[in-house]
């Protein structure tokens, strides 16, 4: 392999057939007379092509399709211009270069190495590590990468604290990678929020052969109305209000009606839903206020997430920091959203996660890792920078998956720190991932539109802003969430025995 040309970031080097190079493959030009390194990223794969080739091509066709027969080439010839037909074009970003040991990676790129004297090779993830001086002391395996399965870490270190994004078309590997995530963390006593649509992810604590694993004590499925009420003191007026303004569009007239029911009710310790609706209907207010206050009572009552009268109920509400004390080693809380009407899906996620941020604000629970698929599907747009802003600096540190990007809106995708990027064909997507990421759109258009299913595209501070492909491994758990088919594929054995 040669280096043919140089365009700004951009080297064309030129290579025979035998050479097996992948896109996303790392390189290292070695130049020793300057004792300097350039690290190149192959991220697209053209044929040697020029006018005397092609027409050549073309000349050898038409003599064998019009003269068959053996060919006699003493000296060879055709066989040579076979490895030159052959050869290959690869297109190589600049990402960096070493120094010295290689031990340093350094942005200085204003030199060109020599066409001739240098060596170029491949450059295996350890050296790469080892340049980029990654680290941790969580490792996560994500895959594996290029040809040779070398495998890849990232570290639960460069989640913490993070705004991440899974994103992908449909059936690209999103939700398998984004429980390897969560199975990953836990291992590593994570605390988690799973938003889960598809009831998917109960499968976590238990094997492919549907043994239970060692999380299954760590797993926890919350569904509404049965394991996941809550007491209305314990939500407090502050989430409770959040969820009437935002999930069930209460206008402000109503609402400050509400607050003064609710500060009645308080003070004569008589916080519960029968309490609640008895003063909306005595209570002394427009006729227009009310009926606002009812049809809203009615969509809380028949979500069934508040104890109808907590002092005779034997059950005393979900209590997030009891959850959280009794599994101090982690701990997935799953929360189905599956079956439930978009307004019900709408005030699960405001209640819980205005809670969330309430006991982080008070330093009643650890910081917890919030996984939403397709999120845009149960928080309302307007309501999307808000909740980013304040819940990363409470301690909620969000992953979302979702094969819609653009919906996720302009302020929260200029937040993200890491990008797990699976196959994508449509160009908007791709613009709009390539405008709010450091790497150039070039390489990610030409990898991702060819990624095959379950590869993926690692960008952000996780791989210090180097784009890595990798393989997703199978997951030793029980995976759900497989599209349900009415046809099934039938084997070739069985077909050919009819």
């Amino acid at each position: 392999m040669k280096i043919l040309q140089k365009t700004n970031d951009e080297l064309i080097l030129l290579a025979v057939k035998s050479e097996i190079v992948s896109k996303g493959d790392y390189f290292l030009i070695e130049d020793t007379e300057v004792e300097r390194d350039l690290i190149v990223q192959v991220y697209n794969e053209e044929y040697l092509s020029n006018q005397s080739i092609i027409e050549d091509i073309v000349k050898d066709e038409i003599i064998r399709a019009t003269s068959p027969g053996v060919t006699y080439d003493p000296l060879e010839i055709g066989l040579l211009s076979g490895v030159v037909r052959d050869s290959r074009l690869f297109k190589a970003k600049i990402r960096g270069s070493s120094i010295g040991a290689k031990n340093n990676m350094s942005s200085d790129i204003t030199w060109l190495p020599s066409r001739v004297n240098s060596k170029i090779r491949r450059l295996t993830i350890s050296e790469l590590n080892q340049i980029l001086n990654r680290g941790g002391e969580s490792p996560i395996s994500i895959g594996s990468v290029g040809n040779s399965q070398d495998p890849f870490i990232i570290y639960a270190e460069d989640l913490d604290g993070r705004l991440n994004i899974i994103a992908g078309k449909k059936e690209s590997g999103k939700s398998h990678l984004s429980k390897l995530l969560v199975k990953s963390l836990l291992e590593h006593g994570a605390f988690i929020l799973v938003f889960d649509l598809n009831n998917e992810y109960t499968g976590l604590g238990i094997k492919p052969n549907g043994l239970s694993s060692n999380l299954q004590s760590k797993v926890v499925l919350l569904e509404p109305g049965k394991n996941l009420r809550f007491s209305l003191e314990y939500c407090g007026k502050p989430s409770v209000s959040s969820m009437l303004k935002n999930a069930l569009d209460m206008p402000s007239t109503s609402l400050r009606e509400f607050f003064r029911i609710w500060d009645n009710l308080y003070k004569r310790r008589a916080l519960t839903l029968e309490a609640f609706s008895n003063a909306i209907n005595n209570w002394n207010f427009n006729d227009l206020v009310r009926d606002a206050l009812i049809s809203r009572f009615h969509s809380i009552y028949s979500s069934k997430l508040f104890l109808n009268d907590e002092k005779n109920d034997e059950y005393e509400g979900l209590r997030f920091e009891n959850m959280i004390s009794n599994n101090p080693h982690g701990l997935a809380m799953i929360v189905n959203l599956g079956t439930f009407a978009p307004t019900i899906r709408h005030m699960v996620v405001e209640l819980i996660l205005n809670k969330l941020v309430e006991l982080l604000g008070n330093n009643a629970i650890p910081p917890i890792f919030l996984f939403a698929e397709e999120a845009h599907l149960y928080i309302k747009d307007t309501y999307w920078d808000d909740i980013i802003t304040r819940m990363r600096h409470f301690g909620i540190y969000s992953t979302f998956i979702t094969n819609h990007p653009e919906a996720l809106g302009e302020g929260i995708l200029r937040q993200v720190d890491n990008i797990f990027l699976f196959n994508f064909v449509n160009e908007s997507d791709l613009e709009r991932i390539s405008k709010i990421s450091l790497v150039d759109r070039d390489t990610i258009k030409s990898i991702v539109r060819t990624l095959p299913q379950r590869y993926s595209l690692l960008i952000g501070k996780m791989v210090q802003e180097l784009p890595i492909v990798v393989k997703v491994p199978q997951l030793d758990i029980k995976t759900y969430g497989e599209t349900k088919r009415f046809f099934r594929r039938k084997s070739p054995t069985l077909l050919s025995s009819k």
